[in-house]
């Protein structure tokens, strides 16, 4: 069976599409729960996989307050510094345990909720990481194709007849490399500079 090409680009394309919440259009005003929940299924309902996945529930929210992976709530509503860090949150557990998150974010909530005068403004933090996503969903576009035809050269030097699932095949193993050793690398930064701070 072929599997059109454009259809493949046409997923790639889907991926590679920044729907990321602005920092702008984060409300600077505190949200009750209900509110938090409902803006993430509105903003990132989109990236759900299934239709019943959750984006974030009051429980997750709620255990990563526990955890104190996110600053305390104040009189149980929710502030845009929150709201960011649900934002990361969201964006960091596609990949990592909750574990590695909380050693990450933990030295940052840490030094927000400290007395002292401290320089760190999540927004800017945050506004950063826009940026940066946007640039490596533009390269991930370009990376792909440059990818695809590179198996497709390699399996006509071997003779292998054409064969579309195969190609597939290859391009899912190494697409799950390339995803492997990046999780890897960040599992390592994580064990050599984060969890050493807690």
């Amino acid at each position: 069976m072929k599997i059109p090409e454009d259809k493949l680009y046409e997923l790639v394309d889907e991926v590679s599409l920044f729907n990321e919440i602005d920092a702008r259009d984060i409300p600077c005003i505190d949200l009750y729960m209900d509110q938090v929940t409902t803006f993430f299924d509105e903003r990132l309902g989109h990236l759900k996989r299934d239709e019943k996945d959750p984006i974030l529930t009051k429980t997750m929210i709620n255990n990563y307050s526990k955890d104190k992976i996110i600053i305390p709530p104040k009189s149980k509503k929710y502030s845009k510094e929150h709201m960011i860090l649900l934002i990361l949150i969201y964006n960091l557990k596609q990949i990592l345990s909750i574990n590695d998150i909380k050693s990450l974010l933990m030295p940052l909530t840490k030094e927000i909720t400290s007395n002292e005068n401290n320089n760190i403004s999540l927004e800017d933090i945050y506004s950063t990481f826009i940026d940066i996503k946007s640039e490596e969903l533009s390269s991930f576009q370009a990376n792909f194709e440059s990818k695809f035809l590179s198996i497709k050269e390699k399996l006509s030097e071997k003779d292998i007849p054409e064969h579309h699932r195969l190609e597939l095949l290859l391009l899912v193993l190494s697409l799950v490399t390339q995803a492997y050793a990046q999780k890897r690398l960040v599992e390592k930064i994580i064990d050599n500079f984060f969890k050493q701070t807690k």
